[in-house]
C-alpha cells in the first residue's frame, strides 16, 4: 500500500490501521480515477470502520474470470458487521496479481484489512490487503455493488 498504513502506531498501541494519509490524498487524485473507481473510493462509508459498507472484515469468496479482460471478485459479509455482500466487477483488466502470505492458500486470503485505489496509466489499480495476502487488479474501471447477503453461507 502506498498511502494506507496497515501498521500505524497510536500512542503506545502498535498495529493500528490508519487510512488517514490516503483519505487526505484522495481529493487530489480522485479526478484522475475512472468514474466507477472514483465513486467507490470516495464513498464516505468506505473507510468508516463503524459503517455497514466499510470493506474491512469482508472475506474474499470467489474470483471469476481471472486472466481475462473482465473479472468479478465477490466478498462475503461479516455477519457481525455487514448486512450485505460486495461484488466488484473489473473491466479492461490489464493486470491481476495475488500475493498469498502462504503459497498453499491460493485465493484464500482471509478477511480484508483495507484497500487502496490509485490512478494508473491503464485506468486504476485496486490493491486489497487481506490477513493472508494481497490481491491487486489493474483495470480500465471497476463497479462496486453491495448485494443482498447470501445467508446460506453463514455458519
Amino acid at each position: 500500500m502506498e498511502y494506507v498504513n496497515l501498521d500505524a502506531q497510536v500512542g503506545d498501541l502498535p498495529g493500528t490501521l490508519d487510512p488517514s494519509r490516503y483519505l487526505s490524498h484522495l481529493p487530489s487524485i480522485s479526478g484522475d480515477l475512472p468514474p466507477g473507481a472514483r465513486a467507490f473510493a470516495t464513498d464516505a462509508d468506505h473507510y468508516d470502520f463503524r459503517s455497514l459498507r466499510c470493506v474491512k472484515d469482508l472475506t474474499l469468496r470467489v474470483v471469476r474470470g481471472a486472466g481475462g479482460e473482465e473479472m468479478e471478485v465477490e466478498f462475503q459479509h461479516n455477519c457481525w458487521k455487514h448486512d450485505q455482500d460486495l461484488l466488484i466487477r473489473y473491466v479492461g483488466v490489464s493486470g491481476f496479481f495475488i500475493d498469498p502470505a502462504d503459497e498453499g492458500r491460493g485465493t484464500d486470503l482471509g478477511a480484508v484489512i483495507l484497500d487502496e485505489i490509485l490512478p494508473h496509466r491503464d485506468g486504476c489499480s485496486h490493491e486489497i490487503a487481506c490477513w493472508e495476502g494481497t490481491l491487486t487488479v489493474v483495470c480500465r474501471d471497476l463497479q462496486a455493488t453491495w448485494t443482498e447477503a447470501d445467508s446460506s453461507s453463514e455458519s
